[in-house]
């Protein structure tokens, strides 16, 4: 009887147990573990995932421990949730169920603060971004410079001093003055004999007149070159000697040629260089590998 006795009371201890709610339910895994178990399931860690979804390795970890006051807001984590399952081939709606009732309603003060957070970047983000900013300054930097040399080389043009053509004196006037006569006897005389003295005086005077140009060239010098500019459009031109004695400084309009004899090694500068032809010696000479913002610098030897 006493063994019976005792068999009803553990009975009866069991049945308020389990009235009692003794036995607990089996949990069920939150929204944070069924992602972490994925990721590792799939062999990822956190630096991958926060490579592919460009989020911050602390927002992934965050969320796997289903810290969601540590993220900017519901729908920030709403987001994040879809592209972590997206990625893992997750239902990403049954998860999303899960997290219902996990976040307040939001009011107007605590919206205004979130915003007010710097946006998180990844560590590869921000590398992008600073070398971008670094080739856009250099980029900047060769601009600039090409514009200051082209403005300096523009400025340079306006300042060439130009050297006028030499003028050719003119020659003075001759006096003729006419000697009184001697013999008051024989007037008559005087008249014919003046008119061989006046015509003997006009052929000196003759040959003075004649023009230089019919003088025989001086010949050339055995060590002078030639160099022959032709000029397609408007251009200025600087050419010295081996002496550093300016051969021609000018402004040469579309259409002009101008020929030049002198001592080696010639210096020359030459603006709007590409409408410019150069013939030396009777060869054509290169002049592209010598033009910078449409200027040639180079020397003829």
């Amino acid at each position: 009887m006493t063994s019976a006795l005792k068999e009803s009371e553990l009975g009866a201890g069991d049945a308020n147990r389990a009235e009692g709610g003794g036995v607990e339910p089996p949990r069920e895994d939150s929204v944070g573990e069924i992602l972490a178990r994925a990721r590792v399931g799939l062999g990822l860690t956190l630096e991958d995932v926060a490579q592919q979804l460009k989020f911050g390795p602390r927002q992934l970890e965050a969320l796997e421990h289903d810290r969601f006051d540590r993220l900017p807001g519901g729908t920030f984590a709403r987001g994040m949730v879809r592209s972590y399952a997206r990625l893992l081939k997750l239902d990403a709606d049954a998860l999303l169920a899960r997290m219902q009732g996990k976040f307040d309603t939001p009011d107007s003060s605590h919206l205004a603060a979130r915003f007010k957070q710097p946006v998180p970047f990844s560590n590869a983000s921000r590398r992008s971004n600073v070398i971008y900013a670094v080739l856009s300054a250099l980029i900047l930097v060769a601009v600039a410079g090409v514009l200051i040399e082209w403005q300096q080389e523009r400025s340079k043009a306006t300042r060439l001093t130009f050297i006028p053509a030499a003028k050719v004196p003119l020659e003075p006037p001759r006096t003729v003055v006419a000697k009184p006569a001697q013999d008051t006897a024989a007037p008559a005389a005087a008249p014919a004999a003046a008119a061989p003295a006046a015509a003997a005086a006009e052929v000196p005077a003759a040959a003075a007149r004649a023009p230089a140009a019919d003088k025989p060239a001086p010949a050339a010098r055995a060590d002078a070159r030639r160099i022959v500019l032709q000029f397609d459009e408007e251009s200025w031109v600087e050419v010295r000697d081996a002496t550093g004695r300016t051969l021609l400084a000018q402004l040469m309009t579309g259409g002009s040629k101008r020929v030049i004899d002198g001592k080696p090694p010639f210096a020359l500068v030459i603006g709007n260089a590409q409408h410019v032809r150069v013939i030396y010696e009777d060869q054509p000479f290169d002049l592209k590998p010598y033009i910078r913002v449409e200027v040639a610098r180079f020397t003829l030897k």
